[in-house]
C-alpha cells in the first residue's frame, strides 16, 4: 500500500489499482487538491482497509488480479454509501450501466485526465453535502414502515434490515420523499443530482436500483413511473 498523508482533516480517498503508475498519478493529483490518497493493488488489500477506516471516496479499477472489479464494488456498497467512481478501459455502455446498477456514483474510461478524476471526486462529494438538510444529524423520513437517513444514505426496511444508497441513489430518493405524490419530471431530477454526464440513462438505472431496496413480496410498488412525465413516491411521508 501506497499512501501520501496530509492533515487528518483532509479528505481521504481509496484507490485500488494493480497499475503503480496509474496510483501514482491519482496521488499526485490529489495532493494538488489538498486531498489524501491511499493506494492499492488488490481487492483484498482495500477491504481490509475498509474494515479500519471509512474514506471519503473510492476510486475502483475493474480489471484487479485478485477480484472482478464489479464483485468489489458490490461488496463496498453492502458495507456503506462511500461513493465510488470506476476505472476502465472498457468503455461500452453495458459496461457503465453494469457499474451503476452495482452502485457506482461514476464511470471513467482509461486513458483518462488524473485531474478530472479529482474533480468528479470533488464534485459527487460537494452533492452529497449539498444535498444533506441542515438538522440532517436528527432529520428522517418514515414511510409504509421504512425508514430513510440522509446523513448516513441507509435505508432500514420495516423488519429492520439496513442497506446504503449511493450518493445518486440517495439524491434520486430524498428529492421523491420531499415531493410524495407529486410527478417529478427526468429533467426535473437530473437538474438535482442525478446526471451521469457519462450515461443519460442514469436517472433511470438508479431508479430501479432503489426500487429494488424497496420490493417486497405482495406489496405495490412504492415508485411509480408515470409515462411521459417522470417518477412519483406513490405514499405519504412522515419527516422528523
Amino acid at each position: 500500500m501506497q499512501t501520501r498523508s496530509l492533515q487528518a482533516t483532509k479528505r481521504t480517498v481509496f484507490i485500488v489499482d494493480d497499475e503503480p503508475e496509474i496510483g501514482n498519478l491519482l496521488l499526485d493529483a490529489l495532493l494538488q487538491f489538498e486531498m489524501e490518497g491511499k493506494v492499492f493493488s488488490t481487492a483484498s488489500q482495500m477491504l481490509i482497509a475498509l474494515g479500519l477506516e471509512t474514506p471519503d471516496a473510492c476510486i475502483v479499477d475493474l480489471g484487479l488480479p485478485d477480484m472482478e472489479g464489479m464483485a468489489l464494488i458490490n461488496e463496498i456498497r453492502r458495507r456503506s454509501s462511500v461513493p465510488i467512481i470506476v476505472l476502465s478501459a472498457r468503455g461500452h455502455s453495458t459496461d457503465r450501466v453494469m457499474g451503476l446498477e452495482l452502485g457506482a456514483d461514476d464511470y471513467v474510461v482509461k486513458p483518462f485526465d488524473p485531474r478530472e478524476v479529482v474533480a468528479r471526486i470533488r464534485s459527487i462529494l460537494r452533492r452529497s453535502s449539498d444535498q444533506a438538510p441542515v438538522k440532517a444529524s436528527v432529520d428522517c423520513a418514515r414511510f409504509e414502515g421504512w425508514t430513510y437517513q440522509p446523513a448516513s444514505h441507509c435505508l432500514t426496511s420495516p423488519e429492520g434490515e439496513e442497506t446504503f444508497l449511493s450518493t445518486g441513489e440517495a439524491t434520486l430518493l430524498e428529492a421523491l420523499l420531499r415531493a410524495p405524490k407529486r410527478v417529478l419530471s427526468r429533467d426535473y431530477l437530473l437538474e438535482h443530482g442525478g446526471r451521469d454526464e457519462s450515461l443519460d440513462r442514469s436517472i433511470d438505472v438508479r431508479i430501479s436500483r432503489i426500487r429494488k431496496k424497496l420490493n417486497r413480496k405482495n406489496e405495490p410498488a412504492h415508485i411509480r413511473t408515470i409515462y411521459g412525465s417522470g417518477y412519483m413516491l406513490a405514499c405519504d411521508v412522515k419527516w422528523s
